[in-house]
This record gives structure tokens, C-alpha cells and sequence, in this order.
């Protein structure tokens, strides 16, 4: 058993989520659950900084219905938070945003693979941001996904 799931099935560990949406141009906005702010070391090695604050998080159902969007809140942001938040809606260009969990006795690397999603959308009321984001949109996605035109295939034009 790995030491996220033996944190959850024991519960003597506390369970540090954390949340960083990377705008594009202004510097990445990084959230943490708790009272205290940490320095956390991501999958790639580098150290940086998150921001305790409340921040509330229902991930996705787990089933064939093809929406996977994880509801996020978060409470007290700072200007500069809501700025980039509002510049991330505005400009409609695709905004990473990542979840990863670590367990509070071992702040090396996240407990688990980190949920890796696209910002889809959200709301600002006073000092609290709820936004969505989503994974792969099954959905909307065409098939077959290779497009055979007579430029790829030029035999298609005698068809």
C-alpha cells in the first residue's frame, strides 16, 4: 500500500492538497490546505513556496459520463490573485492548472500523481474565486481523429 493510501485508510496522517494554476505571463498562483505556508518539492525536483489558505475541492466523479471537472474554492485571495484569475478567464487561452497531494511526514515529492486539468471556466464574488477545470473533453472530440483529406491522401480525389 502506498503512503497516500495508507494516510487516508489510517488517518493519522495529515493530507496536505494543493493547488497551482499557471497563467500565463504573471507568476503562478500556488494554494495549499492548512495554516501554515510550506515549501513542497514538485515531481520535477524544483522547491517552491504555497500559500496556506481555505481551499475547498470536489473531484470528479469517477464514471462514463465524459465531464470530468474538479470545483474549486478558493477564499481570501489577494488583488493580484483575482487579477491573474480574471486575466486567465478573459484571454481564453488554455491555463494549466494542477492538484497534487502530499502527506505531511514526507514533503519530498507528491504522495500521488498529480491531476493535471485545463481551467474552464469560473466566478469571482468579493474575495473568494470558484473556478472549474477539466480534464480531456471526450466529448467534443471528433472521430476517427485522423482527418483523410485529398491533401494527406491524394488518391481521395477520384473517389
Amino acid at each position: 500500500m502506498n503512503t497516500i493510501k495508507s494516510a487516508y485508510a489510517t488517518a493519522n496522517e495529515e493530507i496536505i492538497r494543493t493547488l497551482e494554476i499557471l497563467v500565463p505571463g504573471v507568476d503562478p498562483i500556488r494554494v495549499c490546505t492548512g495554516f501554515v505556508d510550506r515549501l513542497l518539492t514538485l515531481e520535477s525536483g524544483a522547491k517552491v513556496e504555497f500559500t496556506a489558505g481555505p481551499l475547498s475541492i470536489r473531484r470528479p466523479k469517477k464514471d462514463d459520463s465524459g465531464q470530468q471537472t474538479l470545483s474549486l474554492s478558493i477564499a481570501n485571495v489577494t488583488a493580484q490573485g483575482q487579477e491573474a484569475i480574471e486575466a486567465a478567464l478573459e484571454s481564453g487561452a488554455e491555463v494549466p492548472v494542477v492538484y497534487r497531494e502530499y502527506v505531511a511526514s514526507d514533503l519530498s515529492a507528491p504522495a500521488s500523481n498529480p491531476y493535471r486539468m485545463t481551467l474552464r471556466g469560473g466566478a469571482l464574488q468579493g474575495i473568494m474565486i470558484q473556478i472549474e477545470a477539466g480534464y480531456f473533453d471526450l466529448l467534443n472530440t471528433q472521430w476517427p481523429r485522423d482527418r483523410y483529406t485529398a491533401d494527406q491522401f491524394p488518391g481521395l480525389r477520384y473517389l
